[in-house]
């Protein structure tokens, strides 16, 4: 199973002040999706900012730290297939990590799940659906 680092998530609360921020740093987004925006970066990486309210759209109960604060920066993990999302979540909670979101069809085209590394950040796992 190939698993590949793939997007670095903020989670932001004034999408406005947070796209003036990272433009400044160079950063040049895409389309805003009702919340979500990406720019791509060097390495094939991607920079996701999504509002809290996006995240509270898929997400009722978004992940805490240590601090008890909801989580504000994620990793996802791209997986090859949908079975692999649902291989690896249950090898990951299996292992006893805390498990998040159990993989589900999200509404934007993915199989997605959600874990905790052991320091309460998350840590997304995805394949594309079709």
């Amino acid at each position: 199973m190939t698993v590949q680092l793939d997007v670095i998530g903020v989670v932001v609360s004034d999408m406005t002040a947070a796209l003036a921020f990272y433009r400044r740093l160079g950063l040049e987004f895409g389309e805003d999706f009702g919340g979500h925006v990406e720019a791509a970066l060097p390495g094939g990486f991607r920079l996701t900012l999504d509002t809290e309210e996006n995240i509270r759209s898929f997400h009722p109960n978004p992940p805490r730290n240590l601090s008890g604060r909801s989580g504000r920066i994620g990793l996802a993990f791209r997986c090859e297939t949908a079975a692999a999302v649902d291989a690896l979540f249950e090898e990951l909670t299996g292992a006893g990590y805390h498990g998040e979101l159990k993989p589900f069809d999200a509404f934007w085209g993915q199989r997605y799940a959600g874990v905790q590394d052991p320091d309460g950040n998350g840590v997304d796992l995805y394949a594309p659906l079709t």
